[in-house]
């Protein structure tokens, strides 16, 4: 009998919810660097921090890599994250699972079949673009696109590629080499992108 290689197991939703919990949490911090002494710096630049919100897509796609992980990773983070209390409120309930769909339309382009570090970069910037842009029209209408916006995005596409897309590539890697990925492909290749 065929088994079915994008069939989500029980592992796989338990693990991909550890993560997006640890991430809603973190997130909560985050908000609090990014209103608090990151506020300091002005926007565009602020955007160098933003791939953080990124990570529980990519991270979550390398280590489960079946179909929808990277937007379910992302999505359940933002809502713990909004449970826990944000300064955007429930505005991330729409934007979590927007900016989940960024990186996950990158790992179906690749027909879930390829885990590997620009497959990872490129997931990373998607959702990046895909956030700032949303940032872009609802958070500053008034901006200038020339001064303020095309800055904002393209930084947050960067840092999005660095923290979310290289980050989870050096988490994935670092938590293989201890042995606690071993039940997903993640763990047991070792030799991960």
């Amino acid at each position: 009998m065929a088994t079915n290689s994008n069939r989500w197991r029980t592992i796989d939703i338990v693990i991909a919810s550890i993560v997006a919990v640890a991430f809603g949490v973190i997130f909560w911090a985050w908000g609090l660097l990014w209103n608090g002494p990151a506020d300091a710096i002005p926007l565009p630049g602020r955007a160098v921090l933003y791939g953080m919100w990124l990570v529980p897509a990519v991270l979550g796609a390398l280590i489960v890599r079946k179909p929808g992980a990277a937007f379910y990773t992302l999505t359940l983070a933002s809502l713990v994250s909004v449970a826990i209390g944000t300064s955007w409120g429930w505005t991330l309930v729409v934007q979590g699972p927007l900016e989940a769909l960024g990186a996950e339309l990158i790992f179906a382009a690749f027909a879930y079949k390829l885990y590997n570090l620009p497959v990872a970069l490129l997931a990373g910037a998607t959702a990046g673009i895909v956030a700032s842009v949303y940032d872009a029209v609802v958070w500053y209408p008034e901006t200038s696109w020339a001064t303020m916006r095309i800055p904002y995005i393209a930084i947050t596409a960067v840092s999005s590629l660095v923290i979310a897309g290289l980050g989870s590539v050096l988490l994935v890697r670092a938590l293989a080499q201890t042995g606690v990925l071993d039940r997903f492909a993640a763990g047991r290749s070792r030799a991960l992108v």
